[in-house]
């Protein structure tokens, strides 16, 4: 069990500390973060892009979530991980979202699962609260609904969306949600939610007033330039510095640099 436990989330709230959270797919990265000191991390469904080089996240399956949580779960001795639950795992009713969500338990060994959306997921919330499935929530931009929300756009800029969010914020802290992640909203819209729920919130490009914060792993340490969302900032560039590594390398085996007599047996 991890040492940081959904507990810790509300503990956290309550006494005014941030949550940590990245992303993270395999093995090496997982121990790197939770080496970092990294609280939680979501198995998210964003590999589909940043690891699988897909347009969007839609096509990622069950099977290959779980592929890659167990990769994470094996790695991690501290942080919280979460798997995320992929298009059509959920949508078509309660019972698949309870069959699915416990395969992230039961088969990866994750301590929760993320779903998005807000009224219509109410009941799935409280189907895996009741079988002991704790549940991250997830509106805002729900990168799932792109084809609906007619791309990657921020959210709740209008007096009735933040309305709405308000309410669908509400709607999954009474289904049983431990947290909820907002993603793309305005930041003042961000601090009315977090200050009126007594889950924590986390956010991505959801400003500074939530309870924690979460970006993608390969953005943060500048693995993935498709496209730099403008929420995310780099702390490192590790394409730039793999590249000239493996220049290098291939350059040094052109010349006979490599191996010498150091890397070869007597």
């Amino acid at each position: 069990m991890p040492n940081f436990t959904i507990h810790d989330f509300l503990k956290k709230k309550k006494e005014g500390r941030k949550i940590t959270m990245l992303t993270a797919y395999d093995y090496p990265f997982a121990r790197i973060v939770d080496e970092a000191g990294i609280d939680a991390i979501l198995v998210g469904d964003s590999l589909g892009m940043v690891v699988q080089g897909l347009e969007n996240t839609l096509p990622v399956t069950m099977d290959e979530m779980i592929y890659h949580t167990k990769m994470v779960t094996r790695a991690v001795k501290n942080a919280l991980v979460i798997g995320d639950m992929p298009f059509m795992s959920y949508q078509t009713g309660v019972p698949d979202a309870v069959k699915n969500a416990g395969r992230f338990l039961k088969e990866a060994g994750a301590s929760g699962v993320k779903m998005e959306g807000g009224a219509e997921i109410a009941d799935h919330i409280r189907a895996l609260t009741r079988s002991d499935i704790p549940v991250m929530a997830h509106i805002g931009l729900t990168p799932q609904s792109i084809h609906r929300m007619g791309g990657y756009k921020v959210q709740g800029k209008t007096e009735p969306a933040a309305k709405k969010l308000i309410e669908e914020a509400h709607m999954v802290e009474d289904a049983g949600a431990f947290s909820l992640l907002l993603e793309a909203i305005p930041m003042d819209l961000a601090k009315k939610i977090t200050g009126e729920l007594s889950i924590p919130t986390i956010g991505i490009g959801a400003g500074p007033h939530c309870d924690g914060q979460i970006l993608v792993l390969h953005d943060v340490i500048g693995l993935f330039e498709r496209f730099v969302p403008k929420f995310v900032k780099q702390y490192a560039n590790v394409k730039e510095d793999a590249l000239k590594a493996i220049i290098t390398y291939r350059e040094e085996i052109e010349k006979g640099v490599f191996p010498s007599n150091e890397q070869s047996f007597k």
